[in-house]
This record gives structure tokens, sequence and C-alpha cells, in this order.
């Protein structure tokens, strides 16, 4: 018999040594075991029960029992749908601590000392910054476009442009979120043109509504026409019909003066008259996942009163991070200081050129590496500015083998996701916080030295 099996300790031994859960010790030493057994059986490299013992310990620490565990974004993609989209202010975070570690009156009027409802917490704050007359919130857009068709259009004509008829992700489409509403959906105009007249030759008894939709991750370029929400106001008001506008990742602040190119705020669609707007929480906004609907009083009262709203209802913490970010919209300053959605979009050359030369100062001085800084290209993500770009610096790393290395710091205890292309490995600083720096350059110093 190999004298090496004689190193390989007893379970009952491993779980004295550590201060786990049982079965998640056992489940990480028999995966280390059943290597040191191979590595018996196939080789003549010598260890001891020290190495294995170190061997599980560090398998414990990396090892986390959750499945939702956090990642270091340096891939320039602000709101990354796969990793979580917007990242809460500290505002935000702090308010669903606060709510989450007491009751609250989450349903209960506190003025009357009676029962009272989930849907008032949101309203003032939503029309103060909006105009809007009154709003609600559900658990994401695509219930609101939802619930607003099957509140008013149900077994009805709704129009909407060809160009506008929208794929969001994993394949969920606005025709069929629409037809699944009941409403019976009337395509006009062409993919890249639809015409006024077109809307207007659609309308029959049998109408109910025009709607428009935000063409979210992608944009009609060249010969191309639409009709703005503010010019169908005219025919809707005339021929008695709802106008809705699915403003899809939504915004509060017109973010072109950064760089972007101009888009519908939620102020502009109240402004035009829309009866009633949708959009997300978590993507412009900078909140937590929700859909938020404004425009006119009876509507949303009405709203109130269908019983599907039940399905889409959110729940306390959902309403603590979205007023917490709201409230710092009142004051659009404080919005982009204290959102990182806003504050990421906003930073200017100098800020970002900062940023990169501290990363850079850190991790130059890690043997064996090799970087240098490079210009690039940073995106809104979630939907916004499909074809725009936003000017930023990337820490560019050499290596010869970048797919080793970029499986490294994916798989680190910190899942540092990056960017590989044109023979390099890119960190994007815009979305890497500078409390992240230190973590980058541990898991680069376990890889180089």
């Amino acid at each position: 018999m190999d004298l090496r099996f004689k190193e390989i300790p007893q379970m009952n031994e491993i779980i004295k040594l550590f201060d786990y859960p049982k079965h998640t010790v056992k489940e990480i030493s028999n995966e280390i075991i059943e290597k040191y057994r191979q590595k018996i059986l196939t080789t003549d490299e010598s260890f001891s029960k020290d190495d294995i013992i170190n061997d599980i310990e560090k398998a414990l620490l990396d090892h986390s029992s959750y499945s939702l565990v956090n990642t270091i974004n340096a891939t320039g993609v602000i709101l990354h749908t796969n990793l979580g989209r917007a990242v809460l202010s500290k505002n935000a975070i702090d308010r669903i601590i606060d709510i989450a570690k007491s009751y609250s009156n989450l349903e209960y009027n506190i003025d009357k000392g009676k029962r009272g409802s989930r849907y008032t917490h949101l309203v003032d704050t939503i029309k103060k910054i909006t105009n809007c007359e009154d709003a609600i919130i559900v658990n994401n857009n695509a219930a609101a476009v939802f619930l607003i068709l099957n509140t008013f259009c149900k077994d009805k004509d709704v129009i909407i442009s060809r160009g506008e008829l929208v794929e969001i992700g994993d394949s969920f489409r606005i025709s069929e979120i629409m037809k699944q509403s009941g409403a019976n959906l009337i395509e006009v105009g062409a993919t890249n043109r639809t015409h006024l007249i077109d809307y207007e030759n659609a309308i029959t008894e049998d109408t109910s509504a025009i709607i428009k939709v935000h063409t979210s991750n992608y944009k009609i370029m060249g010969f191309s026409e639409e009709v703005l929400a503010n010019e169908l106001k005219d025919i809707t008001d005339e021929k008695n019909l709802y106008l809705f506008e699915d403003l899809g990742s939504g915004s509060l602040i017109d973010y072109s003066e950064y760089g972007l190119s101009y888009e519908r705020t939620v102020q502009k669609c109240i402004e035009d008259g829309v009866d009633l707007v949708s959009f997300s929480c978590d993507k412009m906004i900078g909140a937590s996942q929700g859909g938020i609907i404004c425009g006119k009083k009876e509507l949303i009262a009405k709203i109130k009163k269908n019983q599907l709203l039940r399905a889409f209802r959110v729940g306390k913490l959902t309403l603590a991070a979205v007023e917490a970010t709201l409230i710092s919209y009142l004051d659009e300053k404080n919005a982009k200081k204290e959102i990182p959605t806003a504050r990421m979009i906003s930073l200017s050359k100098d800020e970002i050129k900062e940023k990169a030369d501290k990363l850079y100062n850190m991790l130059n001085d890690i043997k064996g590496i090799d970087i240098k800084i490079e210009e690039s290209r940073s995106k809104v993500g979630g939907g916004a500015y499909p074809i725009d770009t936003l000017y930023s610096l990337s820490i560019a790393i050499y290596d010869k083998d970048l797919d080793k290395l970029e499986k490294h710091l994916r798989l680190s205890k910190y899942h540092i996701i990056s960017t590989v292309h044109d023979d390099k490995l890119y960190l994007d600083v815009r979305t890497i916080f500078e409390d992240e720096f230190e973590k980058i350059k541990e898991v680069l110093i376990d890889y180089y030295e």
C-alpha cells in the first residue's frame, strides 16, 4: 500500500477543524481528498496531511453557500443585465436595512390608525419629480405595460408602429405581452417609417388606444421616420382614445451634456400629454427592479381596481429602495452624486483619468505583469442608448494566456468580470468602484506572483 494514503485525514478530524456547516465541509473535503487520491494513483509527488488541510481551508474560504454572489464589473457596461443592472445608492441600501430590521407601515395608515395601502408610499415623490397627477409601482415594466393594456384595452384594438415591436431580454416580445393582456394588436406603418396618416387610417370604432414603445437595445437609422407622442395627442384627443407610452429604461435626467444623444425623459412624456407612461426602476433610474406607471389620476385609480394588480405588486424592500432613490432626484445635482448609475454616466474625463492612474499605479508594482492605460468606450446598457458610447479608460493587460487570466479573475473569490479582445484583457475603470481596486490587485498578485 502506498504510504501516502496515510496522509489523508479522517473526515471526523477535518470536521472538528472548521467552523462551517458539516455538509459543506464534507462536500468540499471529499472533492479535495479525491484529487489527492488521484495524485497518488497517477504521480510520485509527495505531500503531507497539512497540504490537504490547507487546500480544504482555502476551498472553504472561496466557497459560498449562496448562489447569488457579488461580482466586480470591469466591463464598462454600467447597466449590465447579466450582472444585476443598477447598483443601489447608499441611501437606498441604508433605507432597506432600516425597513427590513423592523415592522413598518407597509399597509397601515398611521394617521387614521387603520389599514392603509402600499401604493401610497412613492406617489408624492414621483408627482414632484414628473409633474404627473398620480402613480403606481409594480414589479417590472413588462408588468406595467401588461396592466395598462389589460385595464383599458382588453378585447379592444391598440395601434402600434411596426418599428416599435421590440423584443426585450430573454426573447420576451412586446407584441406577445400585449396579446396576453387581451388587447388586439394593430400594426401600422413599415419597420423603418411610420407616418401620422398610418395611425389615422387604422382607427375604427373598436380602437381603444395608441401606444408608443421605446426601441430598447436598437435604433433604426438612415431612411426612417416616426410620429412623436405630442403629434399623436391631437388624434387621441379628437377620437377620444388613450395615449400610452412605454418608455422602457426610462430616465429622469437628460444626459446629452455627457456625450449621449437626447432621450425622452419621463417629465417630457407627461408634458406632452401622454395619458400613462411606464418605465423601469432598475435601469436609468438606478434603483431596484420595479416598474412605475404615472399619469392621469382617474386612470391610475382604475388600474388599482384591476384584480391582476396583486400578482404584480412589490414588497416593502423594493418600496424602500425605490423611494430612497427617487428622493435623490428631487435635486438633480444630488442624484448625480448619490446614485451610482447617474454618477458613472456623468463622470468627467478628468475623473476617469484619475481613477485609471490610481489603479495603474497599484497594479504596475506587481512582479511580472505587463499593463498600460488605453482609451476605451463604455456603454450605458440595460437597453438604453443602444448605439451611444462614453469615453473611458481601461487597464489593458498583456498576457501569454489571456483565457487563463480571464478565467482566474472570473473564478476568484471576488469574481472579476473583464473583457478580452485585440490580444489584451481590459479592465474598464468607469464601472469599477475604488474600494474594489485592492481586491483586483490581490487577485492579480495571486496570478502573477
